[in-house]
């Protein structure tokens, strides 16, 4: 395939999902509304938000900040304060640029409101740790680290026995922080919507199964906020019930993410938020749809609560998920992705800020069965992106298939 002529580029737009102005409502609606919560935790998002909600304690997401910081562009501003604090360019961009607006006293959304205590889980990353270790020197408040074993080749028992009584440990850490019980009744009925909302989640994505596709994975990492940040309560189930509507209606009514579908192919790692459009642009207009994704993907693990306890299952679904398994594990959940989807390629991210997401990409590469091509980027911090190398690479890939 040559390189599309200037004239013939940019006669397909991108076609916006009426859900997209929902979700920055209820998005709004959390933001403010941690502004007037009585018990508020950071927590990281790998984390069992769940008991959160059970003992009405408020969750801000640091990284979730992160990405808002870093879809307004404004990442480079904000991690430079913390930058200039003595914190390496090398570290990731989302704490950076979380720590920044802290430094600064400010952020595109006036900053996030002052924590109770700190809620990390190491699932995702180990930066995470030292991210909130700092936090708690700064804000002066305790910090609960649930740590969680990675899983190489197989999940064992004593893995799930070891999380598993952390978490009561958690449970007595919330009872202690606020003097309050913690009610069993009211964590299933949290637990209930959580099931619920990651199931109705996960019928979204499944919508990408459709060709043509009637959404491409940028309207899912535009809209995955919710699953992240209100997981456990009615917001999820109610948004992407009426996500899945509107795009079953697209289906319906022939609208498709990309007119013409020629290649569909699979994203690999978290997008690069500031160049969320470009990108968008960049393949619909090559006739190119990017029908799924890793990353969306890794919030639709279901708890199981036919074969144990609630809290028992809870440890089971947040050891497995999917930056805490090794290569051939990570392997098989992408191939499982493209046969679901029928995916033609694979397009890897390399991000500079994850390390445990990117780490062994290379191996990956060379362990898929389909054409792929890895591209160099930062989810949030623009000053390390190159548009041309990027460009270039990804024409050339596209001439493969």
């Amino acid at each position: 395939m040559s390189k599309m002529p200037e004239n013939e580029k940019k006669k397909q737009k991108i076609k916006k999902l009426k859900a997209t102005a929902r979700m920055r409502e209820i998005m709004l609606g959390y933001y403010l509304q941690g502004r007037q919560a009585e018990r508020i935790s950071w927590v990281t998002s790998g984390a069992p938000v769940e008991f959160l909600y059970a003992m009405d304690v408020y969750p801000v997401y640091p990284e979730n900040h992160g990405a808002l910081i870093g879809a307004s562009k404004m990442g480079p501003h904000f991690a430079s304060y913390a930058e200039a604090k003595g914190f390496s360019q090398d570290l990731c961009s989302y704490a950076r640029s979380d720590l920044g607006c802290i430094f600064v006293g400010t952020s595109p959304i006036g900053g996030l409101p002052r924590p109770d205590f700190l809620f990390a889980c190491n699932n995702i990353c180990n930066t995470v740790v030292k991210w909130y270790e700092v936090l708690s020197r700064i804000f002066d408040v305790p910090i609960f680290l649930l740590d969680i074993p990675f899983v190489r080749k197989e999940l064992k028992e004593s893995y799930i026995d070891y999380v598993e009584g952390q978490l009561y440990e958690f449970i007595n850490f919330l009872e202690k922080t606020y003097d309050a019980e913690f009610e069993e009744k009211k964590f299933k009925e949290v637990l209930r919507l959580s099931i619920e909302g990651v199931k109705s989640y996960g019928e979204v994505l499944l919508m990408g199964k459709h060709k043509p596709s009637p959404l491409i994975c940028f309207d899912a990492f535009l809209n995955m906020a919710p699953i992240v940040c209100l997981r456990g309560t009615e917001a999820p189930l109610v948004f992407y019930k009426e996500m899945k509507e509107e795009l079953e209606d697209r289906v319906k009514n022939g609208i498709y993410a990309v007119d013409n579908e020629k290649y569909r192919l699979l994203w690999d790692n978290i997008p690069v938020w500031y160049r969320m459009r470009w990108f968008s642009e960049f393949f619909i207009e090559r006739n190119t749809c990017l029908v799924a994704d890793t990353y969306t993907n890794a919030w639709t693990a279901l708890v199981d609560l036919k074969k144990k306890n609630p809290i028992r299952s809870l440890a089971e679904t947040y050891i497995a998920i999917y930056l805490n398994v090794g290569l051939d594990l990570m392997v098989e959940k992408i191939n499982r992705l493209i046969d679901l989807f029928d995916v033609d390629g694979v397009v890897i991210h390399s991000n500079r800020s994850c390390k445990p997401y990117s780490f062994g990409q290379y191996e990956i590469q060379k362990m898929l069965n389909i054409p792929s091509v890895v591209i160099e980027a930062d989810m949030t911090d623009s000053r390390t992106f190159s548009e041309s190398q990027i460009e270039n690479r990804l024409e050339a890939f596209l001439e493969t298939l």
